[in-house]
């Protein structure tokens, strides 16, 4: 319902979960993978705009937008008194939803990009990973992620990789900021649903990946590294 049954139905919805007694961590959890729903049904930027392509899932995108939001909203919930708490799973709702408009069909990965992957080791699907994201490719480099978490293996190796280019990259102001929602989502989620989450950050990855942060270049020219 977050997901696709708009604003005042994912309000409505929470509101009822929460009065019949449905934890905060668990509405916030669905809250959650709504939003991550929107990042893997994205179909992609229409146009390009500024230093986004075509195509771009990063920065401004709903997806990444709803999913740092959410998580945001899920902290306070936490720390907050009854009263506020409702208050904020209800209005996050409200504001991950009304975004589904023109979604895939078919979340990422998808199967055209699962079917190229011939291999099940963890150190060739990282490197195969690396190549991905330097091909800006985000159907691959989803399927490989979502290939690497089938196999069972760890999943540090993977935040590992990404973190570099979450600082490398220039995320349009939400590529550290997704990186952790992703690291803390990852870490609160049922197993069953934790690598949607490194799925989409591999989305978000590739298609951030190609201009430099500038604070980056900054530094390195300041320390002469």
């Amino acid at each position: 319902v977050i997901y696709s049954g708009g604003r005042e139905r994912a309000a409505d919805a929470v509101a009822a979960a929460l009065a019949e007694g449905f934890s905060y961590d668990s509405v916030g959890e669905a809250m959650s993978l709504a939003a991550n729903m929107l990042i893997l049904h994205d179909p992609g930027r229409r146009e390009a705009d500024g230093f986004k392509q075509k195509g771009s899932v990063h920065g401004d995108s709903p997806g990444v937008h709803a999913s740092d939001a959410a998580n945001a909203w899920r902290h306070i919930a936490q720390v907050s008194g009854q009263r506020n708490a409702v208050a904020s799973l209800i209005v996050g709702a409200y504001h991950t939803a009304g975004q589904h408009n023109g979604q895939l069909g078919d979340p990422y990965p998808l199967n055209a990009e699962r079917e190229k992957i011939r291999t099940e080791d963890s150190a060739t699907l990282l490197k195969d990973m690396e190549g991905a994201i330097k091909d800006r490719n985000q159907g691959l480099a989803a399927a490989l992620v979502g290939k690497y978490g089938e196999m069972g293996h760890v999943s540090k190796p993977v935040f590992d990789l990404f973190l570099k280019y979450a600082v490398s990259e220039d995320g349009a102001l939400h590529a550290e900021k997704y990186y952790r929602t992703v690291q803390e989502e990852f870490a609160s989620s049922r197993k069953a649903f934790q690598w949607r989450q490194l799925v989409a950050l591999a989305r978000v990855t590739a298609s951030e990946y190609g201009k430099s942060a500038p604070g980056v270049d900054e530094a390195k020219r300041l320390l002469g590294a």
